[in-house]
């Protein structure tokens, strides 16, 4: 160990530890049943909702459906997000749909009501600060 080494190790104890990403509650309400998986998928990138397709810095997390009343996705940077979820019932890893109509359950964050096609990002917008941020997403299904 060289002298300089020496006497740098002290001064690492004086840097602030990097701080923790805050996490993002999610209490999922409504799902029809307990088949398949749960998408969800959490982006600060507007271009890039509501699938997040493309985005490097998205936050994306699948659970098994019979577990996902309640989901936790953790290291996220405060910021504003958009948040989807998606019920694959079948599993395939796509949302399917039949003739552009979804035949699997979706939702967003802030719950807006759906019509033709996915919300705008503004629509669902939230901020996430330190700590805890919490939302609850209703799932709808169409078909």
């Amino acid at each position: 160990m060289t002298l300089r080494t020496l006497f740098a190790l002290p001064l690492l104890a004086l840097l602030p530890a990097a701080a923790p990403g805050a996490s993002v509650e999610v209490r999922i309400e409504k799902l029809r049943n307990a088949k398949g998986v749960v998408h969800l998928c959490l982006t600060a990138n507007a271009a890039h909702f509501p699938d997040c397709a493309g985005d490097p810095k998205a936050k994306k997390k699948s659970v098994p459906a019979g577990s996902a009343a309640s989901v936790t996705i953790g290291g996220v940077a405060p910021g504003a997000y958009a948040l989807s979820v998606f019920h694959d019932e079948n599993g395939n890893t796509k949302f399917d749909t039949f003739l552009k109509i979804p035949k699997e359950g979706f939702g967003f964050s802030r719950n807006p009501t759906v019509r033709f096609g996915a919300p705008k990002f503004a629509q669902v917008r939230f901020e996430v600060g330190a700590g805890i941020a919490r939302q609850t997403v209703r799932m709808q299904y169409l078909l």
